[in-house]
């Protein structure tokens, strides 16, 4: 299948309610999965524009058995991507409409009142309240490099850094090629949503991650302490799993389990590539994983992110789809209590981390109500980051000890987390987190990001050079 094809399969799915953005693409059949990726997102990202030149250049009407997805996916290509490589007859297709095409994005500018192609993309007169509009989010890979590094790097790129974010305002108005540190998670530097770093050498080296805000949450509160042995349960992609690596500085174990062979194959790649040397790959359904197999006696942590609605995920926002049927949400849930409640059956956890890219409450607050009833006075909510403006649905007790994520008040994919720990007879496991930034973020305040770690650490980093 031509990556056009493959693409336009990806965006049919979405429209279809298959799956997320990530499990329709790894679960595809295109080899080239990372230029896959961005060609969909990228399309996703345009797809308001894409529709107005379309329905402007009446595309549609002239070649009737021209798909919709297809058309998209072709048209960004042709006048805002690298231009068309591949296609064969559908290529030569919109080639011929290629004059008509650009005279109507020049139209479409002239009405905007825009210069750029990347300023369609804000917001117009006429956008709904909703419109999301996400930064890019980078996440440094602190096992390859450091973040002063990075910064420099981006500096002598022609970036502008503004030093660390100190609101979510900041963050919200960025522009053009200016760069922040985020106000809240220390390796996350943030750049305006119309950045694209997917051929950047730090990406394709492995040296910063392409990672939403809300994504890097699990792996960060659940802070496994450096030589822990952790589950990652539902495992690719992996950018949690390369984010939990970095934490453990790849000491201890990370067990890493997907079903999908595929998925596994391209996570196990993607490991490679971000310097993760600490795990182990299983090609298994966590729910069939004896918690008594003596391998996982010493797992201490364990991050959960099942499959769920994806109803949170900001590419979903850009197509008409429907929500999810009630039937539907009572499946996925009822997974989701039984993945969560064999998860704290193994004998060693002391933390987990829940989290879905949902905002439907039956997938988050339900479920951790429901699991936590089950487990009677085993296991309790953490209190963790007070100062995060989003929590939990008051549908329990303690419902705001969770957190919450999304477009409009954090910037973020929509996302849920919740964090548990053992209360019973041991001790917490302590947090990998320094005391001050512990005692910092239970009172509300923000963990100063970007410690240099010692010299020693630092001949160990791969320096990046222009």
């Amino acid at each position: 299948m031509s990556l056009y094809g493959a693409a336009a399969a990806v965006l049919s799915g979405l429209e279809r309610g298959e799956g997320g953005l990530s499990g329709l693409v790894y679960g595809s059949r295109f080899p080239r999965t990372r230029q896959l990726y961005a060609l969909v997102a990228e399309t996703l990202r345009y797809s308001p524009v894409l529709e107005a030149l379309l329905d402007g250049a009446a595309l549609l009407r002239a070649e009737r058995r021209l798909p919709l997805p297809l058309a998209k996916v072709l048209v960004y290509d042709l006048l805002f991507g690298k231009g068309l490589k591949c296609g064969g007859r559908w290529k030569a297709l919109v080639r011929r409409h290629r004059a008509r095409l650009e005279a109507e994005l020049a139209r479409l500018k002239v009405r905007r009142g825009v210069s750029r192609n990347e300023d369609l993309l804000a917001p117009g007169p006429g956008a709904g309240p909703g419109a999301p509009c996400v930064p890019r989010y980078v996440r440094v890979n602190t096992l390859k490099t450091r973040v002063d590094d990075v910064v420099d790097f981006f500096k002598r790129q022609g970036y502008s850094f503004l030093g660390k974010a100190g609101s979510m305002e900041e963050l919200r108005t960025l522009s053009g090629k200016k760069f922040l540190l985020d106000l809240h998670l220390p390796e996350l530097l943030v750049f305006p949503p119309q950045t694209d770093f997917h051929d950047n050498r730090l990406y394709t080296s492995g040296h910063i991650i392409l990672q939403d805000k809300a994504s890097c949450l699990p792996a960060f509160l659940l802070s496994p302490v450096a030589s822990s042995h952790v589950i990652d349960a539902c495992a690719a992609p992996g950018n949690k799993t390369s984010h939990l690596a970095a934490i453990l500085k790849n000491k201890g174990q990370i067990f890493a389990f997907d079903l999908d062979a595929k998925r596994l194959a391209t996570m196990n790649t993607m490991l490679m590539r971000a310097g993760v040397t600490s795990f182990k790959l299983a090609q298994q359904d966590f729910l069939t994983v004896d918690p008594h197999d003596p391998k996982y006696s010493k797992v201490t942590y364990i991050l959960l992110d099942p499959s769920c609605s994806g109803s949170g995920m900001v590419n979903r926002l850009l197509v008409e789809e429907a929500a999810p049927s009630a039937e539907r949400l009572q499946a996925l849930a009822g997974f989701q209590r039984r993945v969560l409640s064999h998860a704290l059956s193994f004998p060693a956890v002391q933390r987990l981390a829940y989290s879905t890219c949902s905002v439907h409450r039956e997938e988050n607050e339900d479920v951790v109500q429901a699991v936590l009833q089950e487990q009677g006075s085993a296991f309790r909510l953490v209190n963790l980051f007070p100062s995060w403006p989003c929590r939990g649905l008051a549908t329990f007790p303690g419902a705001e000890c969770c957190l919450r994520a999304s477009p409009a008040a954090t910037l973020t994919q929509g996302f849920f987390v919740a964090v548990l720990e053992r209360c019973r007879d041991q001790a917490a496991v302590p947090s990998s987190l320094p005391a001050s930034a512990e005692e910092s973020l239970q009172q509300g305040e923000e963990m100063e990001p970007g410690a240099a770690p010692p010299k020693k650490r630092r001949r160990k980093k791969q320096r990046i050079k222009t």
